[in-house]
């Protein structure tokens, strides 16, 4: 295990936590779905040989408090909070790798979008953006019910409907029995997220629509990727979508939509893999 710089980022309306390992060009990773920098802890040291790794907890979730009170999430605001964090870490201002999963390649879609000069790869490993898909209106209608759901019938009922509707019974469960006291402080901790991204998170994040026409003209540093589990899930047709738009290999990771829980050291591989086509 490598041990991680920890540090913190004043950014507008939060304070971000972030940790640092490794040495190399900078690798900044996103989590999503609730998540915090732990969840990426083993991929993070498997990488640290080859990249400055970077995670961090997006605003509001676990260690990087909001200034106020809970508010409705923004994408372009997460992506800004991603470039200041790749500021900070990378100031001579050398593009860097991201990766990005579930909502937080939504993130990291944007961030290329607003700022390609600062990166020099994006992996996007089912992101949630089912605007692309022909039947939109039906995917944004299933997250808003989710949603819904949450604020009437509280967080179990949300998250039980989400799984089935996204296919995640038929996936592979986290085992936690034999993870690291770490990791299992980071399960708990993360457990605590699950009303602010339900109620703050999902469906402003779900309903989210890319600027296309700008992401066109830097497609060459997108790779849309997803897990193998995932085939023909509600979570993985988007990244198909990107990858057929862009003509391109969708990327295949192990594992499904928590592949990077469920498998870390395959899953660090493979993300390297894909980072070095780039070069």
């Amino acid at each position: 295990m490598n041990e991680p710089a920890i540090g913190t980022l004043k950014v507008s309306g939060a304070t971000l936590r972030y940790e640092v390992r490794g040495a190399g060009p900078v690798l900044l990773l996103i989590v999503g779905g609730g998540g915090d920098a732990g969840i990426f802890e083993p991929v993070a040291d498997a990488l640290a040989d080859r990249y400055t790794v970077v995670t961090y907890d997006p605003r509001g979730h676990s260690r990087s408090p909001l200034d106020g009170p809970d508010d409705d999430q923004c994408v372009a605001t997460q992506a800004d909070d991603a470039r200041r964090l790749l500021d900070r870490v990378a100031p001579d201002g050398a593009p860097a790798y991201v990766f990005g999963t579930s909502s937080g390649a939504i993130v990291a879609v944007e961030l290329l979008i607003r700022h390609p000069e600062r990166l020099a790869r994006v992996v996007a490993h089912e992101p949630v953006l089912v605007s692309l898909l022909p039947d939109a209106a039906e995917q944004h209608a299933f997250f808003s019910h989710v949603v819904a759901t949450f604020h009437r019938e509280g967080e179990s009922a949300a998250m039980a409907e989400m799984s089935a509707g996204c296919g995640e019974e038929r996936g592979e469960k986290p085992d936690l029995s034999g993870l690291s006291p770490g990791m299992l402080a980071t399960f708990a901790r993360v457990r605590k997220n699950s009303e602010f991204f339900l109620g703050r998170v999902l469906g402003q994040f779900s309903a989210h629509v890319p600027d296309l026409e700008r992401l066109d003209a830097h497609a060459g540093k997108l790779v849309p990727a997803a897990g193998w589990a995932s085939y023909g899930l509600r979570l993985y047709r988007p990244a198909a979508a990107l990858a057929e738009r862009y003509g391109v290999a969708l990327g295949e990771f192990p594992g499904g939509h928590v592949g990077v829980v469920t498998h870390p050291d395959e899953f660090a591989l493979k993300l390297d893999e894909l980072l070095r086509k780039g070069q």
